[in-house]
């Protein structure tokens, strides 16, 4: 990737290559890696670091959750399948997933190009640590995708002894997925 701009691997397949944007790697590291450079932010949550989670193809479109010290949202990626629609940036759309519809943002950046986020939590927080994170980040896939949801890796060691039994709303399914679409 070169900084200020997208730079996409190229392909042979004339629709994908037909419509900006279209990931056909995972996105997981070039997330990570830009959302690390934001340093110059105050974080809301010093606890939580920059990581992207679970990124799969789901009807050929790039979705997985993006933690950072400022958000955890779920994000959807054109990999140049049916999932992705392109509109303008600051309008919301509603996706149709296997549990359920999702709304989604959509943003621009010019250094990762365009993008849809559904935030899960706000404000981040309320999070403990980058443990309770990942544990978010793993309830929504799996209360997304059921049984198809992609495997995360081992969460990180918690900071500061707290865990999920400390506050057990954070991992309740049920309220991350009310929460999702709208409601309390």
């Amino acid at each position: 990737m070169v900084r200020g701009k997208v730079t996409l691997p190229v392909t042979d397949d004339p629709l994908v290559a037909a419509r900006p944007n279209v990931r056909i790697d995972n996105p997981e590291s070039m997330l990570e890696h830009f959302f690390a450079g934001q340093s110059e932010r105050p974080p809301v949550n010093a606890a939580l670091s920059c990581r992207a989670l679970g990124f799969a193809r789901y009807r050929g479109d790039w979705l997985g959750v993006v933690i950072t010290p400022w958000f955890v949202d779920l994000y959807l990626l054109s990999g140049g399948g049916e999932l992705w629609g392109d509109i303008p940036s600051g309008q919301r759309r509603y996706v149709e997933l296997p549990r359920g519809t999702v709304p989604f943002t959509a943003a621009d950046h010019p250094q990762i190009g365009a993008y849809q986020f559904s935030p899960l939590i706000s404000p981040a927080s309320v999070l403990p640590d980058m443990a309770a994170a990942v544990k978010l980040a793993s309830d929504v896939l799996s209360g997304i995708f059921g049984e198809i949801a992609p495997t995360l890796p081992d969460s990180p060691v918690p900071r500061g002894g707290r865990d999920q039994e400390s506050n057990p709303g954070l991992t309740s399914r049920r309220g991350f997925l009310r929460r999702l679409a709208g409601k309390r």
